[in-house]
């Protein structure tokens, strides 16, 4: 049955830009591609079409495919990461920033974001705020691995997506609860996204009702 908007799926990709691997669900591509991260979670992500988990052209061509589908397809980059945009490439003086700044580095700026050095004039700096691969047409190798069905492994995969990790996710009787593993309150990318994941379960998944969020603290018995 073809895909539709809403659909969840579990999904391979890998995509390039000029023949350069920037992006991919496999780790061996990763490794090869020399953007390999140990921490990240490798393999299939379950995404929801419709929902722009993945980039707006990747995401569209989702749609009336085929579970077990295998396509490569061409990105413009106004449905990837836009134009690059010349007003976004801006000059600041070298002695507003702590440490020297370097061609290729990226610098946070306070109320401007993040953006890459581009040239060190004397004491001009020049940042691009534009995103790195903004005016480059994509390039993504993608496979339909299987739809996804179960309100757990689709909360799970939210997680995954979001967060980066795994999570403890049982479901009963309308409720999804998630069990917080320790020190979850220090982890940057979950306090971010948390309010995402919680959000979209409620939206997208019509057989939950709550969504619970449990975090346990035990007391640790003194060594005799």
């Amino acid at each position: 049955m073809p895909l539709e908007k809403g659909d969840f799926i579990t999904l391979s990709y890998t995509g390039s830009a000029a023949g350069a691997v920037f992006d991919t669900t496999d780790e061996e591509t990763a490794k090869d591609a020399g953007i390999h991260s140990s921490g990240a979670p490798y393999g299939p992500v379950t995404i929801r079409i419709g929902s722009q988990h993945v980039i707006l052209g990747l995401d569209e061509a989702l749609e009336g495919r085929e579970i077990g589908d295998e396509a490569e397809i061409d990105v413009p980059p106004e449905k990837a990461f836009g134009p690059r945009e010349k007003e976004r490439i801006e000059a600041f003086n070298k002695n507003s920033f702590s440490e020297k700044p370097k061609v290729g580095n990226t610098i946070k700026v306070p109320d401007k974001g993040e953006g890459t050095v581009v040239d060190v004039i004397g004491n001009r700096v020049l940042i691009d705020f534009n995103h790195p691969l903004a005016g480059k047409e994509l390039h993504y190798w993608f496979r339909v691995e299987s739809a996804v069905s179960d309100a757990v492994e689709k909360v799970k995969g939210l997680i995954r997506l979001f967060a980066g990790r795994d999570m403890e996710v049982a479901f009963n009787d309308g409720v999804i609860t998630i069990t917080l593993p320790p020190g979850i309150n220090y982890d940057r990318r979950w306090v971010l996204w948390r309010s995402r994941v919680v959000h979209e379960s409620l939206e997208s998944i019509p057989e939950v009702n709550e969504v619970s969020l449990v975090e346990t603290f035990r007391r640790q018995e003194n060594e005799e």
